[in-house]
C-alpha cells in the first residue's frame, strides 16, 4: 500500500531529533499494509548493522530488532539447545508467505503488540527481556510480559526503539511443548500456549497468548496439579482480558487456553518424559 502521507524517509544511523509523525521502519510488513495517516515520517533501521542473532557470554541469546523471521528460523534449525523446536513452530504460527518471512521482523512483531503476535508468543514463553533504547540513548530493559500492556498497547515512550530481546539460557535449555488453536485450518492463532520445564530445578511455566489481550506467563517452582494450573490461570486473566474479536469470543478463547494448558501440562510433568 502507499502510504500518501509520508514526506521523507530517513536512515536511522543519522542521529535526528524525533518529531510528531515520525515512525520506526523495520521491515514493513506492518506499515505498508493498512493505511497510516498519521505518519509523515519512516526511520529506517534496515542499514543499522546489528547482528540478527547472538550469543552472550552467560549463553543468553539476543535477537536483534531487525532480525527477520526467515534469519530466526534458519538460525533455530542449528541450535543447539532443547528448545529449538519453538522457535519454528512460533515462525510457523505466522501463517504468511515466505515474502513475509524474508521482511518481517521480531521487533515490528513485538511493537505491534498483537494477541497472535507469534514472536510475542515465543519470547514470553523463554521468559524474554527487551531492550528499549529512548532518544537521549538511555536504555532500559523489562519482561516481554510487562513490555506488552494489551491488544496493541506496548510500554514504549514517545521515540523510543525496541533494540534486542534476549532469551536466557536456562530457558533456552528447557524442555518445550506448544499448542495451537484456531477457528479454522489455516487462520489467525484463537489461542496459543507454551510451556518450559527447566532441566536444572523441575520447575514449570506455562504461557497464555492469543487468547488474551496481553501474554500471561504462570512459573510454579514444583509441577501443578490441573486444579492448581486452572486455579493459577482464572485467578489472573480478568474476564475483559480475554480477547474479543472476528477470530473467537472470549468464551471460547478462555475454554481453549484451559485445555491446551492442561495438554502441555500433562505432557511436561508426567513420569515418561522425566
Amino acid at each position: 500500500m502507499d502510504l500518501n502521507t509520508v514526506l521523507d524517509v530517513r536512515d536511522a544511523r543519522r542521529r535526528e531529533p524525533w518529531r510528531p509523525g515520525d515512525a520506526w521502519l523495520g521491515g514493513g510488513t506492518y506499515l505498508f499494509s493498512e493505511p497510516q495517516p498519521h505518519i509523515r515520517r519512516l526511520v529506517d533501521l534496515s542499514r543499522m548493522g546489528w547482528p540478527p542473532l547472538s550469543w552472550q557470554p552467560d549463553g543468553s541469546l539476543d535477537i536483534a530488532a531487525t532480525c527477520t523471521i526467515t534469519e530466526l528460523s534458519r538460525f533455530a534449525r542449528t541450535l543447539p539447545t532443547t528448545a529449538a523446536p519453538l522457535f519454528e513452530q512460533c515462525c510457523r504460527a505466522f501463517l504468511a508467505s515466505f515474502k513475509i518471512w524474508n521482511m518481517a521482523t521480531v521487533g515490528g512483531n513485538l511493537c505491534n503488540g498483537l494477541p497472535a503476535g507469534p514472536m510475542v508468543s515465543l519470547t514470553a514463553g523463554l521468559d524474554g527481556t527487551v531492550l528499549l533504547q529512548g532518544q537521549d540513548g538511555a536504555t532500559r530493559r523489562m519482561p516481554v510480559t510487562e513490555f506488552i500492556l494489551g491488544a496493541g498497547v506496548k510500554n514504549l515512550r514517545e521515540g523510543e526503539l525496541l533494540r534486542s530481546v534476549r532469551l536466557p539460557p536456562n530457558a533456552l535449555d528447557s524442555r518445550t511443548a506448544f499448542r495451537q488453536a484456531s477457528l479454522y485450518g489455516l487462520g489467525r492463532s484463537g489461542a496459543l500456549v507454551i510451556g518450559a520445564c527447566d532441566p536444572a530445578d523441575g520447575s514449570l511455566a506455562v504461557t497464555v497468548s492469543a487468547a488474551t489481550t496481553r501474554p500471561f506467563r504462570f512459573w510454579f517452582a514444583l509441577p501443578p496439579t490441573a486444579a492448581e494450573l486452572r486455579e493459577a490461570i482464572d485467578r489472573a486473566v480478568r474476564p475483559d482480558e480475554w480477547y474479543d474479536d472476528i477470530h473467537g469470543l472470549p468464551e471460547w478463547r478462555r475454554h481453549m487456553a484451559l485445555r491446551l494448558a492442561e495438554e502441555i501440562r500433562r505432557e511436561l510433568t508426567t513420569e515418561d518424559h522425566r
